[in-house]
């Protein structure tokens, strides 16, 4: 099989479906220390609908990351126990607890704060 004929990588984006699918990633998050991004977001609120492409970049970029979407109107518990009060807001998660958040569409700092999520997940060996 060449190059052509492969599909092009997926981006690595959960939407979430259920308070449940919530509470298993987060404590996947926990148990195994898979940083998470977590987008919380709004049909109606148009720059948190202008970052999806971004995000999406974003997830093909960074595969060791989860990246999830969160539908503020279908899920407000979720939104009100992190106090998600405008999007788009971004929580960065590591080991299930929320070390990071970002409020507004600034696809250059999600960015810089992803990468700085990510040097704190490495083992340093000397």
């Amino acid at each position: 099989m060449d190059a052509a004929d492969q599909e092009p990588p997926k981006p690595r984006i959960v939407k979430i479906n259920s308070t449940e699918t919530w509470d298993s990633h987060l404590q996947q998050s926990k148990s195994d220390g898979t940083p998470m991004v977590a987008h919380f977001t709004a049909s109606w609120c148009i720059p948190s609908v202008a970052m999806n492409p971004f995000i999406e970049e974003l997830a093909l970029v960074f595969n060791d990351i989860i990246f999830l979407t969160v539908d503020v109107d279908d899920f407000k518990e979720i939104a009100n126990k992190y106090e998600v009060k405008a999007m788009p807001t971004f929580l960065l998660i590591k080991e299930g607890v929320v070390v990071g958040r970002l409020v507004g569409a600034n696809p250059d700092e999600i960015k810089k704060r992803i990468e700085t999520l990510l040097q704190s997940n490495s083992q340093f060996v000397v």
